[in-house]
């Protein structure tokens, strides 16, 4: 997924209805899982897309995509990443853009797969015009997407165990720490912020889903019941505070300088719970906002800010 401002970005993705895409705990890098790629596999298949040979030249146009390929241990594979993609600290970047491709620029790095998060500018049919394959993976709307998509990229690029490690460890390593969410009476409510003018996202969304798992009420959601936003809608202060979430998180740390301290500085926001109790939490925004297998650790942010909540 994609940092945009926070106006272009919950716009987008209100129109697209896709579920995205720094100073909260850093996430150590995790070392790619064992196993080497094996020619012996293709060629495979992927939905309409067929290669004949084990790609070794991938350019990824998608931060999501690049974290799933260096998770699955593809990395190797991988010549060259957009503008946007910080993780791990030792992919490829370059100036490539995933916002506004350039097929000509992309064809320079004569890669044999180009992984997209979108097809902005019909990228796709002028990449394929120029017989390069193209594997396009819209951002996730649930957990199985993202499964599924670590999936494909490790047929597509023959670290298929690999990839099915992984997957495994991500499905294990939620299912714990859901466990080992407290019982609750009553839910404790919040309020994610996607940006300072306050765009938000609702239970229907990749990132609300998350939230659910971690046992928590989204104030949100009544402000989307006729789905018009797209399950990113932009509230008030005024609704903000009379709902009166039990935590605020955000997911503006980085890209535009929100912290603990400017919230509690908004004007009426003194009264709300999780500014009277000290419970606004500062997420990383890379992994608040990509869908890839750092939601395990956002999913574990969430609980363990939110534990010592027992009703």
């Amino acid at each position: 997924m994609f940092r945009r401002t926070p106006r272009v970005f919950a716009a987008t993705l209100a129109v697209a209805a896709l579920a995205l895409g720094a100073c909260a705990e850093k996430t150590a890098e995790t070392p790619a899982p064992s196993g080497s790629p094996t020619a012996a596999a293709f060629p495979v298949t992927v939905g309409d897309l067929t290669l004949e040979q084990r790609p070794e030249r991938i350019v990824s146009l998608s931060p999501t995509g690049t974290e799933m390929l260096f998770a699955i241990g593809a990395g190797p594979q991988v010549t060259a990443v957009d503008d946007q993609s910080n993780f791990p600290a030792d992919a490829p970047k370059t100036d490539l853009s995933g916002y506004q491709p350039n097929a000509e620029a992309i064809a320079g790095k004569e890669p044999d797969l180009v992984v997209l998060a979108n097809d902005t500018n019909k990228i796709v049919d002028q990449l394929t015009a120029l017989k390069i394959p193209v594997y396009l993976t819209p951002a996730a709307q649930t957990l199985d997407d993202s499964y599924r998509q670590l999936t494909e990229l490790g047929t597509l690029t023959g670290n298929t165990d690999a990839a099915a490690d992984v997957v495994q460890r991500m499905k294990d390593d939620i299912a714990k720490i859901v466990a080992e969410v407290p019982q609750r009476v009553q839910a404790p409510t919040y309020f994610h912020e996607l940006g300072p003018e306050l765009y938000t996202a609702t239970s229907k969304t990749f990132i609300g889903s998350v939230y659910t798992l971690a046992g928590l009420e989204n104030i949100a959601d009544a402000a989307d019941a006729d789905g018009k936003s797209a399950g990113y809608p932009q509230l008030s202060q005024e609704v903000i505070v009379e709902a009166n979430p039990d935590f605020v998180f955000l997911s503006d740390v980085t890209c535009c300088q929100q912290s603990a301290a400017t919230v509690k500085a908004r004007s009426g926001w003194s009264s709300i719970n999780a500014v009277r109790n000290d419970q606004i939490v500062e997420l990383d925004d890379d992994i608040a906002s990509r869908w890839g297998p750092r939601v395990v650790d956002l999913l574990r942010t969430i609980v363990e800010a939110t534990a010592k909540v027992s009703e």
